[in-house]
């Protein structure tokens, strides 16, 4: 468990030992960043340490959600904190945080692209007390150490900047509360979103041209059908994350105006960078949507053209069938077993028969490309 404390400017991370040890700042906050492991180890240390910090523990139901890893995005309160459960993308070096004896069996890898196999998402926990932030991370989150070193970082940037009575004054300073730093952190956690749809966008434009053309087979019908897939569980990601936010906007609008950790100007604040959350959510919920309407278009397309291909070889054959069938009918006359035909004997008769033959198959040409049976559509 990581704890840090910040007051104004200034960032102490408190890496400690024991939740006994732990102490409110006289001004600012503490954040307290632990795994599902820690959580559910120390569980009992920690109620005890939240009794003293902010005199109430936190509902056995909400343990229960926060130590829930397939928990779907959602907002939660009671009188004393809020309780926020958001879903974000799993980073590459996060393993199974269930024990080995306890961990499930190895399903099947998923096929595609690398772009794929990194559709998938892991549930991150926020307390918000009012002046204690309780976080809950996957194993070898490497959000939190990212976001602790920025933190830091921010607190040695932003010393100057700092009002006299110890508020930061960036935006992209010290937060000055736990909700604050909550929103922060959800709004890097949905950077990560923003940043996957260059990516995915390449992968279904390079499928959509092997969909369009005519030269290629494309043959990578599994490979779409787990990318649709894919596309559709991100879709439900994000309307859940939409949903919590939406949510905590609306209970952030009743918080009693009488409370005294927060100015109205902070307030405000909070307001403004929830709804910039929400409006990066929903900028993510429109491209997935754009995207899996673009890829069902360009199957869609795929299906027409080669329709369209396959009529258009019929036509022709349909076409040199018509042609030749005068021909055949000429050649059966001729061949018929009568003594008297006309044309048999004579000595031009073959040049008569074949010339014959060749002006009706011109006559048949002339006439069917007079119809446009035998244009070619244009490309």
């Amino acid at each position: 468990m990581r704890a840090f404390t910040i007051h104004g400017s200034q960032v102490n991370d408190s890496d400690t030992a024991s939740l006994d040890d732990l102490r409110l700042p006289t001004h600012g906050f503490l954040w307290l960043a632990c795994t599902r492991t820690e959580l559910e180890q120390l569980q009992a240390p920690l109620q005890t340490t939240l009794q003293r910090l902010c005199e109430t523990p936190l509902v056995d139901l909400h343990v229960s959600d926060l130590l829930n890893q397939h928990l779907p995005s959602r907002y939660d309160y009671t009188l004393q904190y809020d309780l926020l459960v958001f879903r974000r993308l799993t980073d590459a070096v996060e393993v199974n945080e269930a024990p080995p004896e306890k961990a499930p069996p190895p399903t099947t890898k998923r096929r595609g692209p690398p772009i794929l196999q990194r559709i998938a998402t892991s549930a991150i926990g926020f307390v918000v007390f009012d002046r204690v932030l309780l976080s809950v991370h996957p194993e070898n989150c490497g959000l939190r150490d990212s976001y602790a070193q920025r933190l830091l970082t921010a607190g040695g940037n932003q010393a100057s900047a700092a009002l006299p009575d110890g508020r930061s004054t960036g935006a992209r300073g010290v937060p000055s509360s736990p909700a604050d730093l909550m929103l922060r952190i959800v709004n890097h956690m949905v950077d990560g979103f923003l940043a996957l749809r260059r990516e995915l966008t390449h992968q279904l434009d390079h499928w959509q041209s092997e969909l369009l053309n005519p030269k290629t087979r494309f043959s990578n019908w599994s490979t779409l059908l787990d990318a649709r897939r894919s596309l559709h569980l991100l879709d439900e990601v994000c309307e859940d994350q939409r949903t919590a936010i939406q949510d905590w906007i609306e209970a952030l609008k009743h918080w009693p105006q009488t409370d005294t950790h927060l100015s109205h100007h902070e307030r405000d604040l909070l307001q403004v960078r929830s709804r910039d959350v929400l409006e990066h959510i929903e900028r993510v919920v429109h491209h997935v949507r754009q995207l899996e309407q673009n890829a069902e278009t360009a199957v869609q397309i795929h299906f027409n053209a080669q329709s369209h291909r396959t009529n258009e070889i019929m036509r022709t054959l349909t076409v040199l069938t018509a042609v030749f069938l005068p021909l055949n009918l000429i050649a059966g006359i001729f061949g018929m077993n009568f003594e008297f035909i006309p044309l048999l004997h004579r000595s031009n008769g073959f040049w008569l028969a074949m010339g014959a033959m060749a002006l009706t198959a011109l006559a048949l040409v002339v006439f069917f490309w007079r119809k446009r049976y035998l244009e070619r559509s244009a490309r």
